[in-house]
């Protein structure tokens, strides 16, 4: 096993911007260039000498509990590789596939509740990242709309207790002398699945998942789209004792009419992410959950003319990092006036996940 040194995360809350997140209208606005800033403007924060594009107004008064980097860097431009990058700190190969983080930290973290799964992830399509090389429990249990929970995790009707656990206990029978001769991680994970699915089926635990134990408005609050009923499922799940929980939010591409985008785009981004701060915060949970708001490139600083948008930029963008012992109120690193390349202090996504890592007590 890996060395490990004292933590000062509990949990991480990963939100992942799918597509390329433009730093310039959300982390790192550049209010001297209006050139490059075109319909966006900067709005001043909670924290002294921090400024955010005028489309997060809500996160705008969070962000003394948070702290920004603003110098991240890669050299991936297409989406399924910097996407990788991102998850894993490897470069894609075609001989090797490696666990996300979200797999090292359930391989190398003990678990906080043994019936709950400890990586999830939430939105996102059937491309999901997972355990890589290490045992298949190790990957996220995926979840299509955090609204609905799990499905299917209910006997059947004509189905008692005796009835099921006779089928289990043959079924374990047949498979008895398979699994010892073939003692091999893929089919582990066969028999590891049934194991978790039957002991979350009888569990207390489902409640979890369900979202409608929630006041309506707190729901509001986070917004009616599946980002924002994300954030709350994750609080929801690290509260319940999940080690790692990722949230997409899709449709950063924004190659088109950026900011007729970003009235949307940034209105769902900012309800969920200012109110899971404050969800956590108020909860006591912030200071062992890691919240950590990235996405696999920037967009650039240019406006492209006539189609009003921005292209793949991996020189220079941003992430925010809030609570398991993070400074607040902080920015590391800087960009150039024009937000275009690292001018102080670049941060790679290895580093980036190298410090998720640490918070958890893993190095």
């Amino acid at each position: 096993d890996l060395p490990t040194k004292m933590a000062t995360a509990r949990s991480v809350i990963f939100l992942y911007m799918g597509g390329g997140m433009t730093h310039v209208d959300t982390l790192d606005p550049k209010p001297e260039n209006s050139e490059v800033m075109g319909e966006t403007t900067a709005i001043d924060t909670s924290a002294d000498g921090i400024q955010l594009g005028h489309w997060l107004p809500k996160t705008a008064k969070q962000m003394h509990r948070a702290s920004l980097i603003r110098s991240l860097n890669t050299n991936q431009g297409a989406h399924a590789q910097a996407n990788y990058l991102l998850h894993t700190s490897y470069q894609r190969r075609g001989t090797i596939v490696h666990p996300t983080m979200g797999a090292w930290v359930s391989r190398f973290t003990t678990k906080l509740n043994n019936t709950l799964p400890s990586n999830v992830k939430i939105n996102g399509g059937s491309d999901v990242l997972g355990a890589g090389y290490f045992e298949k429990k190790h990957g996220p249990l995926p979840l299509g709309n955090p609204s609905a929970g799990i499905q299917n995790v209910t006997k059947s009707g004509y189905l008692d207790d005796n009835m099921y656990n006779k089928r289990l206990d043959i079924a374990s029978k047949f498979n008895k002398s398979f699994l010892g001769t073939y003692p091999q991680k893929q089919i582990r994970a066969y028999t590891d699945l049934y194991d978790d699915a039957t002991r979350l089926m009888k569990s207390d635990d489902l409640k979890a998942f369900d979202l409608t134990l929630e006041p309506q408005e707190i729901r509001d609050d986070y917004g009616d789209n599946n980002f924002g009923q994300g954030c709350l499922l994750a609080r929801r799940l690290v509260e319940s004792g999940v080690r790692f929980v990722e949230v997409q939010l899709g449709g950063w591409d924004m190659h088109n009419q950026v900011f007729d985008a970003m009235e949307t785009r940034g209105a769902t981004l900012d309800s969920g992410l200012s109110t899971l701060l404050m969800d956590l915060d108020r909860r006591g949970l912030l200071s062992s959950t890691l919240v950590v708001l990235a996405s696999e490139f920037g967009r650039s600083p240019e406006v492209k003319p006539g189609r009003i948008g921005r292209d793949h930029h991996p020189s220079a963008f941003s992430a925010l990092l809030a609570g398991g012992g993070m400074k607040q109120g902080f920015v590391h690193g800087q960009s150039d006036e024009r937000a275009h390349y690292v001018e102080e202090n670049g941060v790679g996504m290895e580093e980036l996940n190298a410090t998720i890592a640490h918070a958890m007590g893993i190095r």
